[in-house]
């Protein structure tokens, strides 16, 4: 139903999963004949078959004469552990390098792979037959071109093709394998594997939509005991009446709940990226308009800019008119939180993974955003080794430079009714990134916080008859747990409650995210009656990450320098005041929507509904860190206690 898809926000691509720290290339040495007929030593890259071939349908091979477009990966100079005992040291508040951050061009001097390995990697793929075009413009992989034939020569694999959720996709049959003398080189292989779809979570359709009355403008403000006509009576729930959801809270609300008011601050000498695939040909208007309907002020001069591809591409397979929904949320709440940072949109080429590194590659070399916020990412099963190094490489370049990246945690709650497995999402589940998951928020009357919940939802709807509630189970929750691929980091240890499983546990902290208590945004849409600007409330983890990141500009704009990768300081802070952060504990609460039938008005009817909080599939609230909001949600002491 269309009231649903827009009901919560954007936080689905789909990305990858590793093995603490270094993927490890070297797992077995095998014997192929070289171009000489002469016996070569070669090696396996571990893990470089993505996981989802071995549940899928093979259905053939690859066609011989298709053309791929490959990335090849090189091992940063030093090596894997050099790199993260470097991130450690910057990100460390303990550490004397601390916040000793470096350029783009300090960077590709001290870590860029060598002259002499770009050298020998580039012979070896020329001599295979393989065209290479040069390195990035980050001195991070090789981009080169090779017919299929080729490249199964070369990698020493046999790329099939397999039936994935209704699609046909390639991937090896294997692991690949490389020369021995490049084992510890070459590191990862991207676009032999068909390339993850990424998909933002419950956007807005291309249509327009609305939410329908009635609703409250606070929370608690109107209890639900009568439907629209105020004359047909609704029944309780559980044995009381609950009140209407809200009608969608805007940026001086959160503002104050939060914090951020009181603090004076507003981001003032920051900026924050944001990377969504596509871009909005309505962004700066729609947000402007946003703004100044709600009394805060437009941006202003430069304070707002983009950077965006060439041509996007596949947009009809992506549905690119969805994510401009995606975008406009991201910049409305960071502008909402801090109005005076500076915001640069990094918009990707399409939905697939390889142009969201593209986006995300844009924004370590030029070097201008200090904090990142990205509402994507996918169920860890879907990852191979190959595409998780490319992810951590950018992450880690970035926290030598001062970046920042805050990924939503999902909205799928522990992903057993989405994929049948209970996992997390990638990137969000990487240990060099801020893992951000959704609460249930209650904001009165005074603008203060009222209600915190565990973002998990359970719903019921009107009975025939109207006079109970009559349940359907689970519909979306804040995603979370612990991430098997990846070793528990040192930031979170003493903090992740004991006899917890020893993997890198997700979320890191938690805003809004439910769509019942979300915020409202306002776009250019298009309706029967003529396209034009509108607003409607949405929600997800896609919410609480951008919310997040504009907390965190106003936190930077304290510090008066980059936080960086801001892991360790955020645990290191929880341990010396955990009054920085609101607990979000066990509590059950309810309330109830009505949405028009057919998106747009009341032409068609009015459906209702109940939505519970704290009901988020298998995660739970707890208190101290939990599977739903980990630390809780940062307050005033937060935005003057990290930076210090």
């Amino acid at each position: 139903m269309r009231s649903d898809q827009r009901d919560h926000a954007p936080s689905g691509t789909r990305r990858l999963g590793i093995l603490v720290g270094a993927v490890v290339p070297l797992i077995a040495v095998l014997m192929a004949a070289g171009p000489a007929g002469a016996v070569t030593a070669r090696s396996t890259v571990a893990g470089s078959q993505p996981a989802w071939v071995h549940s899928a349908h093979k259905t053939g091979n690859a066609r011989k004469n298709e053309s791929l477009s490959l990335q090849v990966y090189m091992a940063p100079r030093g090596g894997d552990a050099a790199l993260a005992a470097a991130v450690a040291a910057v990100s460390n508040p303990k550490s004397a390098s601390y916040r000793h951050f470096i350029t783009p061009a300090q960077y590709r001097a001290t870590f860029g792979p060598t002259a002499d390995a770009v050298a020998s990697v580039t012979s070896w793929l020329k001599s295979e037959g393989v065209k290479v075009q040069g390195m990035d413009a980050g001195g991070r992989y090789l981009r080169a071109t090779a017919s299929v034939a080729t490249a199964e020569k070369a990698f020493g694999v046999t790329l099939g093709t397999y039936q994935v959720d209704g699609q046909t996709m390639r991937a090896p049959t294997s692991d690949i394998t490389v020369p021995a003398n490049l084992s510890s080189t070459v590191k990862a292989v991207l676009g032999l594997s068909s390339p993850n779809k990424v998909t933002p979570a419950s956007v807005p359709l291309p249509g327009g939509f609305r939410n329908a009355h009635p609703c409250s403008l606070t929370y608690g403000q109107y209890a639900a005991k009568r439907q629209a006509d105020n004359k047909t009576p609704l029944p309780r729930f559980k044995g009381r009446y609950r009140s209407y959801a809200v009608c969608g809270y805007v940026p001086s609300q959160f503002r104050a709940a939060y914090g951020v008011t009181d603090s004076g601050l507003t981001g003032s000498g920051v900026t924050v990226a944001i990377t969504d695939a596509y871009a909005s040909p309505t962004i700066e208007f729609d947000a402007n308009t946003y703004a100044t309907q709600h009394g805060d002020l437009a941006f202003g001069g430069t304070q707002f800019s983009q950077s965006l591809p060439d041509e996007f591409t596949d947009k009809d397979l992506c549905g690119a008119p969805g994510w401009f929904g995606e975008e406009t949320l991201d910049v409305e709440a960071v502008h909402g939180m801090a109005p005076d940072a500076n915001v640069i949109y990094y918009g990707g080429a399409s939905c697939f993974d390889n142009d969201l590194l593209d986006a995300l590659h844009r924004v370590v070399d030029d070097n201008q955003a200090s904090i990142v916020t990205n509402s994507w990412g996918e169920p860890i099963q879907f990852e191979s080794s190959s595409t998780v190094h490319a992810y951590e490489q950018v992450f880690e370049q970035g926290a030598l430079q001062g970046i920042g990246f805050m990924f939503s945690s999902g909205d799928a709650g522990d992903e057993v009714a989405n994929t049948g497995l209970k996992q997390t999402d990638y990137p969000v589940s990487d240990p060099f990134v801020t893992a951000v998951g959704g609460t249930s928020t209650g904001i009165d009357a005074n603008n203060a916080l009222s209600l915190q919940a565990g973002w998990g939802t359970m719903k019921y709807t009107l009975s025939t008859d109207g006079r109970s509630w009559d349940p359907l189970g689970f519909l979306y929750g804040a995603g979370g747990g612990f991430a098997s691929l990846f070793n528990q980091p040192d930031y979170q240890a003493g903090v992740i409650p004991p006899g917890s499983p020893p993997y890198r546990a997700v979320p890191d902290v938690a805003l809004d995210g439910d769509p019942n208590t979300g915020m409202m945004i306002g776009e250019t849409q298009v309706f029967p009656d003529g396209t034009y600007w509108d607003q409607f409330r949405i929600g997800g983890t896609s919410l609480s990450s951008p919310l997040f990141a504009g907390m965190q500009a106003d936190a930077e704009q304290n510090a008066g320098a980059r936080l960086g990768f801001a892991n360790p300081a955020i645990y290191s802070l929880y341990l010396s005041d955990p009054g920085a952060y609101v607990d979000v504990l066990p509590l059950q609460d309810a309330n109830v929507r009505v949405d028009f039938i057919n998106g747009v008005d009341g032409s068609d009817g009015l459906t209702y509904s109940v939505r519970t909080f704290n009901q988020d599939s298998s995660l739970t609230t707890a208190e101290g860190w939990d599977e739903v909001t980990g630390l809780g949600s940062p307050n005033a002491d937060y935005l003057t206690g990290v930076g210090g």
